[in-house]
């Protein structure tokens, strides 16, 4: 008897996981700042850096994800000085970047895998949209009992992270075929300055973008 009075529950926590994955998706596949810089990205430096690069990224959601669960992440965005601080240095930290690859010449030494996740890490570190999505959202297909509210943010917290990575992956595989038609050959240094004008301009979406 119990095992069938347990089936209804397990059905709507199945169809309230596979809602959240659908919903992380359609958000995912808005274009945003980690699509933008991860396609020029891998435009410039190559699918490895590129893969690094996700890594970096998906390590970041999850550390976000994870003070959100915690309580960390609604204390900062409650707060206007500390959310507007992390705003303006990611912002500040997107533009540095278009600046860095506006320099490149194409005969600069390449990008580390460390530099590129540590970047990745940075920026979504830096990006207060992340928080509020998991404070504003995630909370929305919480289902189960309080005793067990954090072990379900944490599942949640994982598929976003998840849906995510496939999402980033999957442009950095799109990103690194384009690249042998785009950017190896005369006209490289003007490639790498449109790629390099179009980070700024993300640069600016992604502040705009974060105003409350």
């Amino acid at each position: 008897m119990a095992s069938v009075s347990r089936a209804p529950h397990n059905n709507h926590m199945i169809a309230t996981l596979a809602s959240f994955a659908l919903t992380s998706l359609l958000i995912e596949l808005t274009p945003g700042p980690n699509m933008a810089w991860l396609a020029a990205l891998t435009l410039s430096e190559g699918r490895r850096i590129g893969f690094s690069a996700v890594a970096g990224v998906s390590l970041g959601l999850s550390v976000v994800g994870l003070l959100s669960v915690f309580g960390l992440a609604a204390a900062i965005t409650a707060i206007p000085y500390a959310y507007d601080a992390l705003r303006y240095a990611g912002a500040l930290f997107l533009l540095y970047l278009a600046w860095e690859g506006w320099q490149g010449d194409g005969e600069q030494a390449p990008m580390s895998d460390g530099a590129a996740f540590g970047r990745a890490l940075l920026t979504n570190l830096l990006n207060p949209k992340a928080a509020v999505f998991y404070i504003a959202v995630l909370p929305l297909f919480i289902t189960i009992a309080d005793d067990r509210v954090i072990a379900q943010s944490v599942v949640l917290v994982a598929i976003y992270v998840a849906v995510a990575t496939a999402v980033h992956a999957s442009i950095v595989v799109f990103a690194a075929a384009l690249r042998p038609y785009l950017v190896e050959g005369p006209h490289e240094q003007l490639v790498r300055r449109v790629l390099a004008l179009s980070l700024a301009l993300v640069a600016l979406w992604f502040f705009v973008g974060t105003r409350r």
